[in-house]
Formats: structure tokens, C-alpha cells, sequence
């Protein structure tokens, strides 16, 4: 292999990638509570409609976004779970995208015909 020239141009990242930095550094933290205040976190959480990360970075007074960059939901899938799945679907295991897919589809059919729409924080619901 051979190095980059000592007075060459630092190299330019494409314009979707420069804002990510950041994140790139962000470290990841776990928190070891009692599980009512997991419970409490989550539940205030589910009323102000945000996610369990923003709701601890309020309670802890950092900076939240104004909205969520990425709203999505995640899972964490290992080998065995992609089989399972594959094999629901109809699917080769290594067929990752028509796994996740189907599951999104599932996931979009969990919700129930004409579910009643919550208020958002601040808004009272009701006539």
C-alpha cells in the first residue's frame, strides 16, 4: 500500500455524509435502574410521543432535536431470527431486504383500522 502524499488535499466526504460526523463520535450509553424507573421513563415517553432516548436526554437536560431526524422503529435481528423470519416469508435467510420487507409490511398490519388519533403534547384531545 502506498501513503498519501504528505501535502495532499484532505480528502472531500459526498455532501450526505459531512452532517454525520458527529454522530460517528457519539458514544452509545446503557443505564443499569431499577425497573420502575425504566417503566416511568417509558411511559413518559409513550405520553409526550418520543422515544425512550429523547425522553432521557429531557430528563437529564441535553439538547433534544425539534423533531426526529430518522423516525423508525428498531430491532436487533441475529442469524437464527433472519431464519425464522426467512422462513415465514418464503425467503432465502440471505434475502435481507425481502425480509425486512415483509416484516415492515407485518409491522404496517399490526396497527388497527381507523385507530383513534392521539393529541400531541400541549393539544387537548376530544371535540
Amino acid at each position: 500500500m502506498s501513503a498519501a502524499p504528505k501535502n495532499a488535499p484532505p480528502v472531500q466526504k459526498p455532501p450526505r455524509w459531512q452532517g454525520n460526523e458527529q454522530a460517528l463520535r457519539a458514544v452509545q450509553v446503557a443505564f443499569d435502574v431499577e425497573e420502575a424507573v425504566m417503566e416511568a421513563i417509558r411511559v413518559a415517553a409513550f405520553h409526550g410521543n418520543v422515544s425512550t432516548s429523547t425522553q432521557i436526554r429531557q430528563v437529564l437536560g441535553l439538547p433534544v432535536p425539534a423533531r426526529p431526524k430518522r423516525p423508525r422503529l428498531t430491532v436487533t435481528l441475529s442469524e437464527s431470527d433472519y431464519a425464522l423470519l426467512a422462513s415465514r416469508y418464503g425467503l432465502k435467510p440471505d434475502d435481507r431486504l425481502g425480509i425486512k420487507e415483509k416484516a415492515t409490511r407485518e409491522l404496517m398490519a399490526f396497527v388497527p383500522p381507523q385507530m383513534p388519533q392521539m393529541a400531541k403534547p400541549g393539544e387537548k384531545s376530544g371535540s
